[in-house]
């Protein structure tokens, strides 16, 4: 298959109008062997509780079957298990959709084709969910725009429960304009329409892609880069009378703009762009700031006061000066996604504070770890530091809880810590060694 999915990269690549005849094929048992082989075995098990260990006990069988379905156009995906998981600092949840395993393994081969061919005609400034990309290589290319250009207008977007409200018929138009294999254009609409299983109940899916399934990144991918990237750079920048850029990470973007009429008119236009593809701005989210160099100078110039922030990708984005005295857009972890942290940590401790020390310490190194390789940017050290303070509190807090006697004093943790310490905060990412450059959907 990387034979075949190389070839067809190459041919996107270099022929951007070239619509594919023949894909489905390419789905055999030799690829869903290989995305078999590369499944977490610790997911969830979809509606006909089947686990990665049982479909493997027989996998050769099961395989060739399925194959054989999708030959004589008989397969059919299951409905996806409706879950719901907390929102952490919140009352809300999330809801997740499960699809059985037999699914997953089809929609892992489906995503390798669609990414194969989609990620020559992909822009720049989209950073979600693609091969090589992340959320540092996003406010990398977001803190060089702002940095370098003349930004002093910030549209802060954000696209109310989008996955719940992906158009299926837009959503298949946009697939044709590059696929012409029916067969594979088929599987899509099946998963599309398989439905969801939640207390036993099946309810019909008439819109949306679910959160959790393995083909809804590239999916969703594909609607917002003719929904909204290509209109962003075709249409609505060249409008502009200054310049404008954006950087979208999965349905999170942000659009710069020099002059504050060009950032107004366009929350407008965006409205009505979405609205055509049955999608709505969060209103509570969205918001036009002044920020920039500008900004920032006219603040001062007014006597001071913090310039107005925004949230992109769980950082907080702030004006702030380099040590040599220039304008730097800095980061540190937004509020919500340090307390949501804070409240699952705690949780965990809560839950496990009776395991053996060892397993323990062991684990929460492990989480924080986690964290700070997420968080730990360039600026971001002091909240880091926060997070170290609060969970070694928490953990204070928690391991005197094992029993009805207080287990330590100051001390006495001080001297545990000595012995299975806490990892320190450490910044992992510079982000200006991975800047990219700017974004593609610029003027």
């Amino acid at each position: 298959m990387e034979t075949g999915l190389g070839r067809i990269a190459d041919i996107a690549k270099a022929r951007l109008k070239e619509r594919f005849t023949s894909l489905a094929h390419l789905i055999n048992v030799d690829s869903l062997k290989a995305c078999h082989q590369g499944m977490d075995g610790k997911k969830a098990a979809g509606v006909d509780k089947v686990t990665q260990e049982e479909y493997e006990a027989n996998l050769e069988d099961n395989l060739t079957d399925l194959v054989a379905r999708m030959k004589r156009q008989a397969y059919k995906p299951q409905p996806v298990r409706r879950v719901y998981i907390p929102k952490p600092g919140t009352n809300k949840q999330r809801p997740l959709g499960i699809p059985a395993y037999e699914d997953k393994l089809v929609q892992a081969a489906l995503s390798e084709i669609l990414n194969a061919i989609y990620e020559a005609d992909f822009l720049d400034c989209s950073y979600g969910f693609r091969p090589g990309r992340g959320c540092h290589d996003a406010i990398g290319a977001l803190a060089g725009i702002i940095e370098r250009e003349p930004v002093n207008y910030i549209v802060d977007a954000d696209i109310e429960g989008f996955f719940d409200h992906v158009d299926h018929e837009w959503l298949m138009k946009f697939l044709e304009v590059r696929i012409a294999d029916p067969n594979l254009l088929r599987i899509v609409a099946r998963f599309l329409k398989a439905g969801m299983m939640e207390a036993g109940v099946k309810y019909d899916t008439p819109e949306g892609t679910p959160q959790g399934g393995v083909a809804s990144p590239i999916l969703a991918n594909v609607y917002l880069h003719y929904a909204l990237d290509l209109w962003f750079h075709q249409v609505a920048r060249k409008s502009c009378k200054g310049k404008a850029f954006m950087v979208r990470y999965a349905d999170d973007f942000v659009c710069c703009f020099q002059f504050e009429e060009d950032a107004r008119a366009f929350y407008q236009a965006l409205v009505q762009r979405l609205a055509k593809f049955n999608l709505e701005v969060a209103d509570e989210k969205t918001r036009i700031i002044a920020f920039g160099r500008k900004a920032e100078e006219t603040k001062r110039e007014q006597g001071g006061g913090k310039s107005d922030t925004f949230d992109f990708v769980g950082f907080t984005h702030y004006c702030s000066k380099g040590r040599k005295g220039q304008f730097r857009v800095k980061r540190k972890t937004s509020r919500k996604k340090l307390r949501a942290s804070l409240l699952r940590c705690k949780v965990w401790l809560q839950r496990n504070r009776s395991l053996p020390a060892v397993i323990l310490m062991n684990l929460m190194r492990v989480k924080m770890l986690g964290h700070y390789r997420f968080y730990g940017v360039t600026d971001n050290f002091p909240t880091l530091s926060l997070f170290h303070r609060k969970t070694q509190e928490l953990l204070y807090k928690w391991l005197n809880r094992r029993s009805q006697r207080k287990s330590f004093n100051l001390d006495k943790f001080k001297l545990f810590l000595g012995k299975f310490p806490l990892p320190k905060p450490k910044i992992y990412v510079n982000i200006y060694k991975l800047r990219p450059g700017l974004a593609g959907c610029s003027r």
